[in-house]
């Protein structure tokens, strides 16, 4: 599938996206729990991020997601479910502190080499280039700090599900973008590395959607993104060639 050549917008997931969601969870995983390098950490994270996405809404979705004791019991069972699958039991204490220290460096962030150039590249282009994340505000918002990037995303293009009022895979949250940001679903890319929350949803939403898979992970239903890109270095080449053109 070709990108359409008129786009306008260019809007980014956030976490394992622009940075590395994987490390915190190892690191957290791993003073605790004490795991080898022969645990599959990479198919582990993803569960993790399904029993995330899944028990956050039954908790009502992201907007019910800042700090309460709620909050903290859903983040603690998703490590339960989580490692359970594969046959590490651990208990509302362990289960505790795997969350303490998953939160303790979830704000040590790297972005991915290449991510904060291809921004500046986005933008002296001439791209609305945005952020669309799903969680809870405060939360987010707190790792968009982290990786200074009101210096080149503007506040009103930073779109937390949260804030928002819809998570990903709703629709209605890339409505809004459109909105918010006078683009249209036919000139708008999304690039993040869920199938879920970013291929599907965007796709549902009519716009164009670059597949971030640098996991290798499989797809999860029929969508087709319009492109895959596996690293920075093709995301560069796919946005930025010169058949789309500059705004």
């Amino acid at each position: 599938m070709d990108i359409n050549l008129t786009h306008t917008g260019v809007f980014f997931d956030v976490d394992d996206t622009l940075y590395d969601h994987l490390m915190p969870f190892r690191k957290a995983v791993d003073a605790v729990v004490g795991v080898n390098e022969t645990f599959p950490y990479e198919k582990a994270y993803h569960r993790m991020r399904y029993y995330s996405d899944i028990l956050s809404l039954e908790m009502g979705g992201a907007g019910k997601m800042e700090e309460g004791q709620a909050t903290e019991i859903m983040r603690r069972r998703r490590f339960q479910l989580t490692l359970a699958e594969f046959g590490i039991e651990v208990n509302e204490q362990q289960s505790a502190a795997i969350q303490a220290a998953y939160i303790g460096c979830q704000f040590d962030i790297t972005m991915f080499d290449g991510a904060r150039a291809l921004l500046e590249r986005l933008n002296r282009a001439g791209y609305v280039v945005g952020l669309i994340t799903n969680g809870a505000e405060a939360h987010q918002m707190s790792k968009i700090k982290a990786m200074e990037l009101d210096a080149l995303i503007p506040p009103d293009r930073q779109f937390v599900s949260g804030k928002v009022g819809h998570d990903k895979p709703d629709r209605r949250i890339f409505d809004y973008v459109n909105e918010q940001t006078g683009t249209t679903p036919s000139d708008s890319i999304y690039i993040g590395d869920s199938w879920r929350n970013d291929v599907i949803g965007a796709i549902e939403a009519g716009w164009s959607v670059i597949w971030f898979n640098h996991r290798s992970a499989k797809p999860e239903s029929d969508h087709l993104p319009h492109h895959i890109a596996s690293s920075y270095e093709e995301l560069n080449r796919l946005l930025l060639r010169n058949e789309i053109r500059s705004v």
